[in-house]
């Protein structure tokens, strides 16, 4: 399986906190800040504090506008008329496409044709130019590879990128910043994971708040590389690129960047099936009157579930997009 569309030394090519604080700084006026949220029924489910960062409230609907924002704002003014490429199966592709849109950018998006049908209307809403490709049986960076030297424009990894890992980072100074202004020192910390940029953003940023904190990946059953790959000690493909409810946790395997970040911080990696994913977008709507996409969930389902022990802890979850076709959402609803 080809690695990601880069070319990266993890071992010297890592992003630091201070690039976090930095994209902060670009993104501000643009993203939204999202609240830390919490509802009682949640914390006695889960058997401790729950505290869900809703970053279904951000713009574009996910977390991944604070990346495509932080890193397209860093293209050189000369370099802006080639455009961008991205690949993703829709949150990132809606994030880069806005970004584009706000900074003047012609963007091209290699998108999984089962991609929800929302994700993909939200993208061509905000001008950019999509690309099919069948993410059973093609390699969306080969894809991508091709398309990118045809058009000259500039790669933004949905995942390997410094610029898109600080921008993800952001979340997580925001949850520092909104734990420490309420007395809170959070005991876990657990974030819906892919290829791993907004692991590795908010385990920069939590980490050096709160060096005690454990972090947690949370992937679906049947995709859950990193869990793999932490106990491998290296990084693990899946076995299948299609399969799940979670379509923007269907990242093939954990990127290389992100990995080097993520192994030196997080403490594990769990999964979650398509069942619990289901019944913690239920939970959201129902308690928070959050709207969650499957992916999105992950983390609430794991604590929900009590995949995870919670007991007399306090735990911040990441909603991290709430991209979500309104079938799915009647199905979730009816499930839970």
């Amino acid at each position: 399986m080809a690695g990601p569309v880069t070319d990266i030394d993890p071992e010297t090519d890592l992003p630091t906190v201070d690039e976090v604080r930095a994209a902060a700084g670009r993104i501000a006026g643009h993203a939204q800040r999202t609240p830390l949220l919490n509802a009682a029924p949640l914390d006695d489910r889960a058997g401790g504090r729950v505290l869900v960062k809703a970053e279904a409230l951000q713009r574009t609907g996910s977390f991944k506008f604070r990346g495509a924002f932080n890193r397209l704002s860093m293209i050189p003014e000369a370099e802006r008329a080639a455009g961008v490429i991205a690949c993703s199966s829709g949150n990132h592709a809606q994030g880069v496409a806005e970004a584009a849109r706000l900074l003047g950018m012609p963007a091209t998006i290699v998108m999984p044709a089962d991609a929800p049908a929302i994700k993909r209307a939200r993208t061509i809403r905000s001008g950019a130019t999509v690309v099919d490709y069948d993410r059973a049986t093609e390699n969306r960076d080969a894809v991508t590879r091709a398309l990118r030297d045809e058009l000259g424009a500039t790669l933004v990894h949905p995942f390997d990128d410094r610029g898109v890992i600080a921008g993800q980072g952001t979340v997580g100074l925001e949850i520092v910043e909104d734990c420490a202004a309420a007395g809170i020192r959070p005991d876990l910390v657990l974030v819906p994971t892919a290829g791993g940029g907004l692991a590795g953003g908010i385990g920069l940023a939590v980490r050096d708040a709160f060096p005690e904190a454990e972090l947690v990946t949370v992937e679906p059953v049947g995709f859950d590389d990193y869990a793999r790959s932490f106990a491998a000690g290296e990084r693990v493909a899946n076995e299948r690129m299609s399969g799940s409810i979670a379509d923007a946790l269907l990242a093939p395997m954990p990127g290389v960047r992100n990995f080097a970040l993520n192994r030196a911080r997080y403490a594990y990696g769990v999964a979650v099936n398509d069942a619990d994913l289901l019944e913690a977008v239920a939970a959201a709507a129902n308690e928070l009157k959050l709207i969650l996409e499957p992916g999105g969930a992950a983390a609430l389902a794991a604590v929900l579930t009590k995949t995870v022990d919670l007991k007399g802890r306090t735990a911040v979850v990441v909603g991290s997009g709430g991209n979500i076709d309104p079938a799915m959402l009647a199905r979730a609803l009816e499930a839970g």
